[in-house]
């Protein structure tokens, strides 16, 4: 089995020197939907298609909550802020869960330890009492501390896919997979596509038996799934999902792979290892988020990944 490198697209890489240099490395490049205006996705699909011929696919926002805020704010221990319906500065997207959380919620916004407490809610607002301090910015991914039934993909997101069709693109990734329904669903909206549905939820991994019977591409993003369990947990949980995988089962691996490639030229050697292992444990592709997307040494990164798969393949020879 060949190991794959997938990358995710952004500022650091959306450009001609990085498009060119992906076309010898590089299995996939990934279009975040999260992170991406719906009103430049044909522009952005024309012109990685025009610079490089390595695959796209299109990531779908699915089944989350984010945060839209227009000034970024730090929010101290123990004082109130507040989520808005319709104008102030922050506000919550799908619109729709406004009106289903309630009071005692709590909620985790982003990965800057910001937490709070739904304490009251009126027609337009809704207060929330800090639990831990962090600061408060747009687009950040929202967890609540119980089930809230979603969407399994927004408004945009259907948006997205009819662009995609058009352009001829061939892979697509569904986020917050949680079931064998929202499988089927996609299944349904896109035959004959290349799909990878995406396992950053514990009902992902509770269900993950049933659904290796109807699916056979998986992608673990260790980054989402570590809102909803413990840090600690997350070597437990991708050492499950390789365990109980069936023999067409693929599963890519994505999330702090390069960390501290954001900022530096050299990797750590605690993330050789987890690469490493990611490897051993059978991870059909290896997939860089925010290394490509927004750090300084996209290039660099990927060349990394590329001499671990080799020292990977000649440690299996040795064997």
């Amino acid at each position: 089995m060949k190991r794959k490198i997938f990358c995710t697209l952004g500022p650091s890489s959306l450009n001609n020197h990085f498009l060119k240099f992906a076309n010898n490395k590089i299995d996939l490049l990934r279009i975040n939907m999260s992170h991406v205006d719906i009103n430049n996705l044909d522009n952005l699909i024309k012109k990685i298609k025009n610079k490089t011929k390595v695959p796209i696919c299109v990531d779908t926002e699915g089944a989350q909550i984010r945060s839209k805020v227009i000034q970024s704010k730090k929010i101290r221990y123990n004082k109130k802020f507040f989520i808005n319906k319709d104008r102030g500065n922050f506000k919550i997207y799908p619109e729709e869960i406004f009106s289903k959380l309630k009071i005692k919620d709590t909620v985790f916004i982003g990965f800057d330890n910001l937490v709070g407490k739904i304490i009251k809610i009126d027609k337009k607002k809704i207060t929330l009492k800090c639990l831990s301090a962090g600061l408060l910015e747009t687009n950040k991914g929202i967890h609540v501390d119980r089930k809230i039934k979603i969407n399994f993909l927004t408004k945009k997101d259907y948006k997205a896919i009819k662009i995609a069709k058009k352009n001829k693109i061939n892979n697509f990734a569904l986020s917050f997979t949680n079931n064998c329904e929202d499988i089927k669903k996609f299944n349904k909206l896109l035959p004959n596509k290349n799909k990878y549905f995406k396992i950053e939820t514990r009902e992902a991994l509770k269900n993950f038996k049933k659904m290796t019977k109807i699916a056979n591409f998986f992608l673990i993003d260790r980054g989402d799934l570590s809102r909803e369990i413990k840090i600690s947990q997350i070597p437990i949980a991708q050492r499950f999902l390789f365990k109980n995988k069936n023999k067409k089962t693929q599963i890519a691996v994505a999330t702090n792979f390069l960390e501290s490639m954001i900022k530096n030229p050299s990797p750590t050697r605690a993330e050789a290892n987890d690469i490493f292992s990611s490897l051993e444990m059978g991870a059909s592709a290896l997939v860089l988020a925010a290394e490509t997307a927004i750090g300084n040494y996209p290039k660099e990164c990927v060349n990394f990944l590329v001499s671990i798969i080799k020292n990977f393949k000649k440690y299996k020879l040795l064997k």
